[in-house]
């Protein structure tokens, strides 16, 4: 058995991670100032712990706080761990940026989620609402061991299975990979076309479609189109729908948009989200 602290416990995440820890017996600190986190945890029967008791106490250290945060929180984390204890991430933004106060005496270990699937065929409708995962609807996941040894990866594992249960795969991967996926796969690029998406369709009602009309024709699209691009439709797509895809990628796209897999660049994409302010002075 180990001891789990959990810092940030009671915001977003830190209460998606608490529903599922409640459902477990592993011995659980929770850690939380804000006040609206406060609250979510009392109506939770819950009751938070000092920071500096909970990690002093914990074989694992899980942080649940916002990405932009980490930095500041590990600079009072890490020096209070026990050695040999596991700090868990769920992001790997900061870590790969370097912004996270280390010690050679602990273990080092991010976990991601990577939601439930589009093309998720027996899925209940209550596992269709679960975006997220972690509540009713099974998802994969990604691990990654920073530092530390093979025992570290499995407890590691283990708490990520437990955190965003149900989970179906837990995919092993490098930090460096699982900062390839996000933000550059799932975020810079997936999220923006998402985003297009709903712009479009929004323009297209600018332009006089009646609202009902053109949300049922873009999800409809939407789903038929994933289908045919991912394997999932078992048909092509039309020869003059390849002529308007053709035409769409040479209006929409830069000839170079791959570049953003390039590190140089996925650094850059980090170092953005962990400081918003650079936005503006970013892209060319």
């Amino acid at each position: 058995m180990f001891r789990l602290a959990l810092i940030g416990a009671g915001g977003k995440m830190g209460c998606r991670l608490t529903d599922n820890l409640l459902k477990t017996d592993i011995p659980v600190t929770y850690v939380e100032i804000g006040e609206e986190g406060l609250n979510n945890l009392a109506v939770r029967g819950l009751s938070p712990t000092p920071q500096d008791e909970a990690v002093r106490g914990a074989d694992v250290v899980v942080l649940a706080v916002p990405d932009v945060s980490i930095g500041t929180v590990t600079e009072s984390i890490t020096p209070e761990m026990k050695t040999g204890a596991i700090l868990v991430l769920l992001d790997p933004a900061a870590l790969y940026m370097n912004e996270v106060r280390l010690r050679d005496d602990i273990a080092v270990f991010v976990t991601h989620p990577c939601h439930p699937p589009v093309f998720n065929y027996d899925a209940t409708p209550e596992e269709r609402r679960d975006f997220f995962g972690g509540i009713k609807a099974p998802q994969a996941i990604v691990c990654a061991l920073h530092q530390g040894t093979e025992e570290n990866y499995g407890r590691g594992e283990y708490i990520a299975k437990t955190i965003y249960a149900p989970v179906t795969r837990a995919h092993r991967i490098t930090v460096e990979q699982m900062a390839l996926l996000e933000p550059t796969m799932a975020e810079t690029i997936g999220a923006a076309l998402a985003t297009l998406a709903k712009e479009a369709m929004d323009t297209a009602v600018m332009n006089g479609v009646p609202p009902e009309a053109a949300r049922d024709f873009m999800l409809g699209h939407i789903n038929i189109e994933l289908g045919i691009v991912f394997g999932e439709a078992g048909n092509p797509f039309s020869d003059a729908a390849k002529v308007a895809i053709e035409y769409g990628r040479r209006r929409l796209f830069r000839d170079n948009w791959q570049e953003l897999f390039l590190l140089e660049n996925v650094r850059e994409q980090i170092d953005v989200m962990l400081h918003p302010e650079k936005l503006m002075y970013t892209i060319k």
